[in-house]
């Protein structure tokens, strides 16, 4: 039996805001903003890539639905979703954040300064092994 805690909703905290037969939402313990949001699928998966293609499908539609109360509610400047995967999942159980986004509000990419390489042959190598997937 799974023992992830978003495998069980009644041990989630907060409120709900959406919930279908397959997916169910509700607001973040440690909002970026308020109104962020949790999308997550009621099965248990922990990567998208896991995830079959149609329930992958709903829960951006979901996500959209989302958004646009977000944009109605709170009039932010623009809005973030975003999804970490493997070892940076926190939870264990595959989600989505969705949250309002102003201007100054501090949140933001942070990465190492050694630079990167970006090149063609980079590019190349992921298209070919995306071509037969």
């Amino acid at each position: 039996m799974c023992e992830c805690v978003f495998c069980h909703k009644e041990k989630i905290m907060t409120d709900f805001v959406y919930e279908d037969e397959l997916v169910m939402a509700f607001t973040d313990m440690e909002p970026i903003n308020e109104g962020h949001v949790l999308l997550v699928p009621k099965q248990h998966y922990l990567d998208a890539d896991e995830i079959p293609d149609e329930l992958l499908a709903h829960l951006m539609i979901v996500s959209k639905k989302i958004v646009a109360v977000l944009k109605e509610i709170y009039h932010p400047d623009g809005y973030s979703i975003m999804q970490n995967g493997g070892k940076f999942n926190d939870v264990g159980h595959y989600h989505m954040h969705i949250f309002p986004r102003y201007t100054g509000d501090g949140f933001g990419w942070t990465y190492g300064s050694e630079e990167k390489a970006v090149n063609e042959e980079i590019a190349k190598r992921i298209k070919n092994r995306l071509i037969g997937i």
